[in-house]
């Protein structure tokens, strides 16, 4: 019989501490000013660093022009719209045009239609293998079902399965630019399904059912996608082209030419047990069965500055990338500096954790994916002093949705960059054939852009 211990004690918030705590914040004349600008105007207008911000110059000595931003909505698609704007940069140049954009809802629809067969897939043989309920793996994938995020490697599984297309071809709808009652009724059909499977339902019969199901709120929210389409433009030159039919996965062959599929994921994971060199993979991440898996390799921030770097001045190509958004960022002007906000001033309070701590103690994780479109480099042509960022929230707020981010803010905040794979050095390319090191499928490095 286990033997029982005296409960912990724990101190109440009482009085005299509540009348401590009032004494310490009025003896502080300063805390009672930034009371009375922050109640008034907010923490970020009161905090904004006026001279880190009129520095933060908009030029740069390498800009890779892709026209007008677009914007993803009220939906969570930057990693579909990153990715796709680096894939229309390329589409352009060859079609000889400056303005084109690639359906992203055609992306979103099979991306979703494929995550319900893999997660159906996952979720039965767990059951199968005798997988609790109420465990944490379990609960937490049942959780995070059927959002909007992912990868790159995630985006090119479903470009390399059923290409692409332009987007009057597949225009955006109301929910594909608002998806959340589609994903809550997604949620719903598939935990329905995880529940039946649990409770002994055939597992075959269940998954084509709740395939059919899942394919039916699909195509009713965002329409049935042309499986080919008569393909003709007229170039910026004037001149008129007609290709005849064509399929998406012929058009996403024929235009995007750029090598894209063969690109690997460098990530920045700052925590010590997992050793720069090595090759990270995510349990449970993944979109489409039989796709190209989930997997990173850990490696200095500098290097994948520089990658990125070489990118944009030796192909003239855009680089997408996954960062932390939010820290120190103004969302009105375009701009990301480590100190662009002084808070620690204005609360009285040192924010000092670093990166490494940040994404052990839950602070930082990779929320956002966007391309870079630009960076300034010193006179020793290879310091980067800034970067220019091609974001997908329109083109109302910072330069034309253009924002520009401080180099120091990259080595705090970027996690993730798509590159080629010739890119890595000798040793780099042989640790991408060396086994991953397997993180579970809660773990900050698998947080989806």
């Amino acid at each position: 019989m286990t033997e029982l211990t005296e409960p912990k004690r724990f101190i109440s918030l009482s009085e005299n501490r509540l009348a401590d705590l009032r004494e310490r914040f009025d003896a502080r004349e300063a805390n009672r000013i930034a009371m009375n600008a922050v109640t008034d105007s907010g923490i970020d207008k009161t905090a904004r660093n006026f001279d880190r911000a009129r520095s933060l110059q908009r030029r740069f000595s390498t800009v890779v022009d892709n026209g007008k931003v677009t914007s993803q909505a009220r939906s969570g698609r930057c990693w579909l719209f990153s990715s796709l704007n680096v894939a229309r940069f390329v589409a352009k140049k060859n079609l000889g045009v400056k303005d084109f954009e690639f359906s992203q809802s055609y992306a979103m629809y099979y991306d979703k239609l494929e995550r319900v067969n893999y997660f159906l897939q996952d979720v039965a043989a767990l059951v199968a293998a005798g997988e609790p309920s109420d465990s944490r793996l379990m609960q937490h994938l049942l959780h995070d079902v059927m959002g909007d995020g992912g990868q790159w490697t995630m985006a090119l599984n479903v470009y390399t399965k059923y290409g692409a297309v332009p987007k009057d071809l597949f225009p955006e709808t109301a929910s594909s630019q608002n998806t959340g009652q589609m994903n809550t009724n997604l949620r719903s059909v598939l935990r329905q399904a995880v529940a039946r499977l649990y409770e002994g339902a055939d597992v075959e019969t269940t998954v084509a059912d709740t395939l059919a199901a899942a394919h039916r709120v699909l195509t009713i929210h965002l329409g049935t996608p042309p499986t080919s389409f008569d393909w003709e433009w007229t170039d910026d030159e004037g001149d008129f082209h007609r290709v005849g039919e064509i399929t998406p996965v012929e058009f996403w062959n024929r235009y995007v030419d750029a090598g894209l599929e063969d690109y690997v994921c460098l990530v920045d994971d700052p925590r010590k047990e997992h050793p720069k060199g090595t090759k990270i993979a995510i349990e449970h991440l993944g979109n489409v069965v039989g796709g190209t898996p989930t997997e990173y390799l850990n490696v200095p921030v500098d290097f994948m500055k520089d990658c990125a770097r070489r990118i944009m001045e030796e192909q003239g190509i855009p680089v997408w990338f996954g960062a932390d958004c939010h820290p120190m960022m103004d969302r009105t002007n375009g701009a990301w500096a480590t100190d662009l906000f002084e808070y620690g001033r204005v609360y009285d309070f040192d924010f000092a954790m670093d990166k490494e701590e940040r994404v052990r103690f839950a602070d930082s994780a990779m929320n956002h994916a966007m391309a870079f479109v630009g960076v300034d480099v010193a006179d020793d042509g290879r310091t980067t002093r800034r970067w220019r960022v091609e974001n997908s929230w329109g083109d109302k707020i910072a330069d034309k949705g253009y924002f520009t981010m401080s180099d120091d803010w990259f080595s705090e905040f970027v996690y993730e960059v798509a590159v080629p794979k010739s890119y890595l050095p000798k040793e780099y390319q042989e640790a991408l054939d060396a086994p991953a090191i397997s993180l579970p499928a809660w773990d900050p490095m698998g947080a989806l852009a």
